[in-house]
């Protein structure tokens, strides 16, 4: 099905070959730019295309380049407008282009994921959960002139992202580029995708009025911690029911009052914790709708300790993508190389769907620390010796053509390069001591010393 050309790293890195394939199937340029002349409001194209930027954003999210300027500068003679003209094109990308890529990103690999039978079972049986959070990106460095008079931390903007625990996609994001916000204010577009069968999963800064109703007056469901200030009334008392793993499980009836003044009843889930987190709370307070015949409380109380998938799903963004850039500080271009971030991841969990469909289950064996860096390592010279027509072939294929592909080159992969390698509980560390006269030492002195003294009875 490829061509001899693709051979060489079809032996030595398939999964290279994998993610060329996808990113050259659902995000070549004209795809690109069509997604943007299609949700831009205010920005147009002129000399520099859109698809331009992303690509250059994707190699440095992707670890490929290690910046934009040398991204750019590895490709100037192709783009032919200036690195200002560049940047200017960052700074203004409106966040509803950005997160309009994360969606299409979602839509497209949920079909492949599916297609693969990729996909993990679903976390309760009937419901379609969806994780949601916040995300801020951290401070950026002070480039820009408005930040050069500040010592603060500049805040370039925050997210709230909803993540799909079985197909493991970001499916939608809302980024906001004021960084003070508080993320309830996000939440009214968020209420706007609510669908039938959803399950909502989220702490409790989710946890109001508004959006609970909301939620249940779209045919949805949630499984969302009670914030202490949520005005509810008690229908019956609170009795134990049952326990999990992580401890004793008490429920009982209360409502809120909608606004009509009716009275809507959710189940109140208390989770008395074996032992205490690390924040030092002994209990967790679980609001939901989902009945008794779908979901003991017992079974609710462990559910919900999923929701820190997603916690673990923006650990490794930063970790093993460059999520958050702090050279850029203007919020726009912050949030879109965010956005870039978590299409990329979105990629890498649909490669990982295909090792999954012929490896088995990996979660817990495969390093998702190496697969990106066999891919930064691998990508910029393939892309020299496989020309861009070359690349034509994945998107003509029909989507169980690319699914058997992907399996055959999945089938190839030798797990072991890409091992997980657990660490062991962390030591405390010692105390050091601190010598004004002792400004360095010599760490040969320091191991000799170690070793004599370790002979010494």
């Amino acid at each position: 099905m490829l061509s001899e050309i693709f051979q060489p790293f079809v032996k030595e890195s398939p999964i290279s070959v994998m993610v060329g394939g996808l990113l050259a199937r659902i995000f070549s340029a004209d795809q690109i730019d069509h997604l943007f002349e299609a949700n831009a409001q205010r920005q147009y194209t002129k000399d520099l295309l859109f698809s331009t930027v992303f690509d250059l954003m994707s190699k440095v999210v992707s670890g490929i380049r290690p910046s934009i300027h040398a991204a750019y500068q590895a490709t100037s003679e192709e783009i032919a407008v200036s690195i200002t003209s560049v940047y200017n094109k960052l700074n203004a990308t409106e966040t509803e282009v950005s997160a309009a890529l994360v969606r299409y990103s979602a839509a497209q690999l949920s079909t492949v994921i599916e297609e693969l039978n990729g996909s993990l079972p679903p976390l309760l049986p009937g419901f379609h959960t969806k994780i949601l959070d916040g995300n801020c990106i951290e401070a950026s460095e002070h480039r820009i002139e408005a930040l050069r008079y500040t010592d603060a931390g500049a805040l370039p903007g925050k997210s709230l992202v909803v993540y799909d625990p079985s197909l493991k996609l970001a499916l939608d994001v809302f980024p906001c580029e004021d960084g003070y916000t508080q993320e309830r204010a996000l939440l009214d577009p968020v209420l706007a995708s609510v669908a039938a069968n959803d399950l909502w999963m989220g702490d409790r800064n989710f946890c109001t009025r508004k959006f609970l109703l909301g939620i249940v007056e779209a045919r949805g469901f949630l499984l969302i911690r009670e914030h202490k200030k949520l005005a509810w009334q008690p229908v019956n008392s609170l009795v134990k029911v049952g326990q999990c793993d992580s401890g004793v499980v008490y429920e009982q009836r209360i409502s809120i009052e909608d606004n009509q003044g009716e009275r809507l009843s959710l189940r109140r889930v208390v989770l008395v914790l074996n032992e205490p987190t690390r924040d030092g709370e002994e209990r967790i307070v679980l609001l939901t709708n989902v009945s008794n015949e779908s979901a003991s409380a017992a079974v609710l109380a462990d559910l919900y300790r999923n929701r820190w998938l997603i916690e673990g799903a923006f650990q490794e963004l930063a970790e093993h993508l460059s999520s958050e850039i702090n050279t850029l500080g203007y919020p726009k271009a912050a949030l879109f190389g965010f956005c870039v971030a978590l299409v990329a991841a979105n990629v890498l969990s649909a490669i990982k769907a295909a090792l999954r469909s012929v490896h088995g289950p990996l979660e817990q064996e495969v390093s998702g620390y190496y697969i990106a860096d066999e891919i930064s390592g691998v990508y910029r010279g393939m892309m020299i010796a496989i020309p861009p027509r070359e690349w034509e072939v994945f998107g003509a294929l029909s989507k169980l053509e690319l699914a058997t592909l992907l399996r055959d080159l999945a089938g190839k992969v030798r797990l072991s390069a890409f091992k997980k390698h657990r660490r062991g509980p962390k030591k405390k560390p010692p105390r050091r001591r601190r010598k004004k006269t002792e400004p360095h030492v010599s760490t040969a002195r320091l191991l000799a010393q170690q070793r004599l003294q370790k002979k010494t009875p």
